[in-house]
C-alpha cells in the first residue's frame, strides 16, 4: 500500500512550473490518474488494510478539491469524463461533480446521469439510464464499476440480470474491491436462486482472495441470509459440502446457523437433516446452555420420528424446558405427543402388536386414525411458524 498512498499524494500536490516543465503534454495530477490511485487505495481496503479504509474519506474529498481546481480543458479529455463516473461510484460526492463545466466533459450523457442519480437515491431513473450500457463495450476500470452498479440497481426486480452484470463486474476487475463487492451482492442473490454449485463457488472464491476484506462480515451475513432462507441446506446429499464451508467462519456463528438449519429442515419434514445438523450443533455447544437444549431438541425429534424411537423419545423428555426459547416449547409439546400417539392402541379395542424397541421406520400409515393425528399435529406446527424467520 505504500506506493499507492505515496503516488496519490504527489498527484495532490499543487501543481508547479518545475511540474508542468517536466511534463509539456500534460498536467500533472489528471482527474483520471487521481481516480487510479483512488481505486488502488480502495483495492487495499479489500485486502484488509484498515490504514487505506481510514483515509478513505479524505481521499475522496481531496480529489474532489482537484476536480474543481482543474483547468476546465481537461475534460474534453474522454478519460477524464470516464473518471468522473468512476469517482462518482467510487463515493464521490455528487454536489462536487455538479459544479464541474459539464458542457466540456467528453461522456456518455447515459453513464454520467445515471452515476448521478444513483449516487443521488433516485434509483428508477438510474435504472432507466444504465440498463442498456454493456459494461464489456467500456475500459475495464469504469465497466466494471458500472456492472457493480447494475447488479445492485436490478438485484430485486431483475434477479438473474443482476447476477449477469455482477459476474460481469468480477471478470472486469479480477482482485479488486469492485470484485470483493461483487462477490458480496451475488452470494445473496445466488442463494436465493437456489444455486448450489455456484454458491459453493462464489464462496470460495471468496475465501481465496477476500477472506481478510474490512468488509469480510457483510459478506458472512449475506452468505447466512441466502443459506437460510433457501432450500441449499435442506439436501443431505449436499449436506458434507455445506459443512465444510461452515467450517470456514467462527465457532459462534457456525453454531448458529446449525441451529437455524436444523430448525427449517425439521418444520420441512427433512429429518436426515435435522438430525446431521443437530448433532454438529452438540458438539460445538456448552454443556447446559440454550444452544445445547436446542441441539438435543432437534436430534430428539429426528430420532423419535424415524429409526430410534425409544432414545429419541427419551432425549426429548430430558430437555430441560425452561432452557428452550418461548418459540419452541410448543413444537417440543406437540412432538413428544405425535411420538406417544404413534403407539397407542388402535381404535375400537384392538391393541396392536407390540412394536419393536427400535422400527427400522414408523409406517404411520398402519392406523388412520393415527396418521390423521398427526397431519392434523404437523399441521399445528406449521402454523405456529408460519412467517416467522429462524
Amino acid at each position: 500500500m505504500i506506493r499507492p498512498l505515496l503516488r496519490i499524494a504527489v498527484l495532490l500536490l499543487p501543481f508547479t512550473a518545475a511540474n508542468v516543465l517536466a511534463q509539456p503534454a500534460r498536467q500533472p495530477g489528471e482527474p483520471y490518474e487521481l481516480v487510479r490511485a483512488l481505486q488502488a487505495v480502495q483495492d487495499g481496503i479489500a485486502n484488509g488494510d484498515t490504514a487505506a479504509h481510514g483515509s478513505h474519506v479524505a481521499l475522496i474529498r481531496q480529489i474532489g478539491e482537484k476536480f474543481l481546481a482543474a483547468d476546465p480543458a481537461v475534460w474534453s479529455n474522454p478519460q477524464n469524463g470516464q473518471a468522473v463516473v468512476i469517482y462518482l461510484l467510487s463515493g464521490g460526492a455528487p454536489q462536487i461533480v455538479r459544479k464541474l463545466p459539464r458542457d466540456k466533459m467528453n461522456v456518455d450523457e447515459h453513464l454520467f446521469n445515471g452515476a448521478l442519480a444513483y449516487v443521488e437515491g433516485r434509483q428508477e431513473e438510474a435504472r432507466e439510464q444504465l440498463k442498456d450500457v454493456k459494461p464489456r463495450t467500456l475500459p475495464s476500470g469504469l465497466g466494471g464499476q458500472v456492472a457493480l452498479v447494475q447488479g445492485a440497481l436490478f438485484a430485486r426486480a431483475e434477479a438473474s440480470f443482476a447476477i449477469e452484470r455482477l459476474d460481469d463486474a468480477r471478470l472486469l476487475l479480477p482482485g479488486t474491491l469492485v470484485e470483493e463487492a461483487a462477490l458480496r451482492r451475488e452470494i445473496l442473490l445466488v442463494g436465493q436462486a437456489e444455486d448450489f454449485d455456484k454458491f459453493e463457488f462464489l464462496t470460495l472464491a471468496y475465501l481465496r482472495h477476500y477472506r481478510n476484506s474490512v468488509y469480510a462480515g457483510d459478506f458472512w451475513q449475506r452468505f447466512s441470509t441466502g443459506l437460510t432462507q433457501s432450500s441449499l441446506a435442506l439436501d443431505g446429499r449436499r449436506f458434507a459440502r455445506i459443512a465444510a464451508l461452515l467450517e470456514q467462519i467462527d465457532r459462534a456463528s457456525r453454531l448458529k446457523l446449525y441451529l437455524v438449519i436444523a430448525r427449517a429442515a425439521m418444520l420441512r419434514g427433512q429429518l436426515s437433516v435435522t438430525r446431521l445438523a443437530g448433532e454438529r450443533a452438540l458438539t460445538l455447544s456448552a454443556d447446559a446452555s440454550t444452544e445445547r437444549e436446542r441441539a438435543h431438541f432437534f436430534r430428539g425429534v429426528s430420532r423419535a420420528l424415524t429409526d430410534e424411537y425409544d432414545g429419541g423419545l427419551a432425549e426429548l423428555k430430558a430437555i430441560d424446558r425452561s432452557k428452550l426459547p418461548e418459540r419452541d416449547v410448543p413444537l417440543l409439546n406437540a412432538t413428544v405427543q405425535l411420538a406417544l400417539d404413534i403407539r397407542k392402541p388402535l381404535p375400537g379395542g384392538t391393541t396392536a402388536a407390540k412394536p419393536p424397541a427400535t422400527p427400522a421406520r414408523l409406517d404411520l400409515a398402519s392406523s388412520t386414525v393415527t396418521l390423521a393425528r398427526a397431519q392434523k399435529q404437523l399441521g399445528e406446527l406449521e402454523l405456529l411458524t408460519r412467517d416467522r424467520r429462524p
